[in-house]
């Protein structure tokens, strides 16, 4: 599925993590598996590509570990974590499969996606349904620096933060596969620069605002507002458009609390929330994150954002989350349920 954007990961011991004597630590700050073929290594997701066989077509081996990014940037590794993504990505493929086909083929460990190995098309479809964010391509960031204009529409004056938008708008970006920042875009740049072809921009478009309603729906029936969200769209060998990567999950997805919604829209406040803002405002907070050292974050934080990952989980799917314990750790079951797939 394309290229994601390969990097040097710091040193496993400067990963920030939660206190180890307060409970057992079962972190996966990587999957760095030798005996897997043609690996590369994304912010968060370490992958290996399995070529085609007699048998069985170009296939991708999608490995969710614990840390954290954001700013383009490692922060953290966050206790299950991975789990959690992998799990809640399962629980949205299943229930937009309907609305739109998607790479997976098999999940053979909690951490684990088998995809079919996709051509990642070089624009990342990012669904906004309010006036919020955090990152210096958000709409609420260029919005209170005055602009009006962004990504081919135009937003009415007078919105607070955080507010609805009168209809969900799509704000796209190109796709940085060499690790670097992401670039607005228009609908008509990415035909004019040929990223996609106007077909291609009109089906991607449809079924990113089809997803978009349908787990906003869904959302809501569960007490949560889906904010934003980004979705990664490749082709198959036939062209057939998938969906592929992640889909609602707490790290591609900006989801509030709609209890607490109305009251921190009317104090200005941030509406609460299930998402990676926690840790991201509080990096923010304290230095300029694309520029300067991140500084160290609280074990307490993690511990706590551990948390926010395992209710989010039970929040959006309505089920309990049960960690997998099995293995001495994480990577060493993950190195079991992927045995087959090693190179001889």
């Amino acid at each position: 599925m394309g290229h994601a954007a390969r990097l040097t990961l710091p040193p496993l011991r400067a990963i920030a993590r939660p206190n180890q004597s307060e409970a057992p630590m079962r972190v996966l700050d990587h999957a760095r598996i030798a005996e897997l073929p043609n690996p590369y290594f994304g912010k968060v997701r370490d992958c290996y590509d399995l070529p085609a066989t007699a048998t069985e077509p170009a296939r991708r081996i999608l490995i969710s570990s614990d840390r954290i990014s954001a700013f383009d940037r490692i922060l953290a590794a966050i206790p299950f974590k991975g789990q959690v993504l992998t799990q809640t990505a399962r629980f949205w493929f299943d229930h937009t499969a309907d609305l739109c086909a998607n790479h997976v083929i098999s999940y053979p460990d909690p951490n684990v996606v088998i995809g079919k190995r996709l051509t990642i098309l070089p624009v990342e479809v990012v669904v906004r349904g309010y006036l919020a964010g955090t990152t210096s391509t958000s709409i609420l960031t260029q919005y209170r620096r005055g602009a009006r204009a962004m990504y081919g529409h135009v937003l009415p004056e007078g919105l607070r933060d955080n507010q609805v938008l009168p209809a969900a708008i799509i704000t796209p970006t190109s796709k940085a596969f060499d690790g670097g920042h992401d670039e607005p875009l228009t609908a008509a740049e990415i035909v004019e620069l040929g990223l996609l072809t106007k077909a291609q921009w009109d089906e991607v478009s449809a079924k990113a605002l089809a997803l978009f309603a349908r787990g906003q729906r869904m959302a809501a029936e569960r007490g949560l507002i889906l904010v934003d969200t980004k979705y990664e769209f490749g082709t198959d060998d036939s062209g057939a458009i998938l969906l592929a990567d992640e889909i609602h999950t707490p790290d591609s997805s900006r989801y509030w609390l709609a209890s607490g919604y109305e009251a921190a829209l009317r104090d200005g406040s941030r509406p609460p929330s299930f998402d990676k803002d926690v840790i991201r405002s509080w990096v923010a907070a304290r230095c300029d994150p694309y520029v300067d050292p991140i500084p160290k974050i609280p074990a307490e934080m993690i511990a706590a954002t551990s948390q926010v990952y395992i209710s989010a989980y039970e929040k959006i799917t309505g089920e309990p989350f049960v960690p997998d314990l099995t293995g001495a750790t994480p990577l060493d079951r993950i190195r079991a349920n992927l045995a087959g797939y090693f190179s001889a």
